[in-house]
């Protein structure tokens, strides 16, 4: 991607982070997410928006579908009015498991340097 996609995609996820912290939906304000990436077309026809939960990824399953489903719509309209974009991407949500797996590592690390000291 060049500067512009890029610059856009994060224009993208900061605006897509905002909009999930002021949704109404139990699926999706019970957890907490984080919006890892943001991928978008050259044409900015689609973007792909890697979701991910600090409960695994079977909470973020969950919350993609609940973002997949009615709340699509009313994301898309909201990110193209606040960045006055020409061309709205159209928006899916994919559930991400890279947080999990940070956690993850940062346990065996810490395991490894205790045993390390002992």
């Amino acid at each position: 991607m060049g500067y512009k996609s890029d610059r856009t995609a994060e224009d993208i996820k900061r605006e897509i982070t905002a909009l999930v912290r002021e949704l109404k939906d139990p699926r999706v304000t019970s957890q907490i997410l984080t919006v890892v990436r943001v991928e978008i077309a050259h044409d900015l026809s689609y973007a792909k928006v890697y979701v991910s939960s600090l409960g695994g990824i079977e909470e973020a399953k969950e919350a993609c579908k609940a973002l997949n489903g009615n709340a699509k719509g009313y994301i898309r309209k909201e990110v193209g009015l606040r960045l006055s974009l020409r061309k709205t991407p159209d928006i899916r949500f994919i559930p991400d498991d890279s947080i999990e797996k940070g956690i993850e590592m940062f346990r065996v690390l810490n395991t490894g340097r205790k045993k390390e000291e002992e």
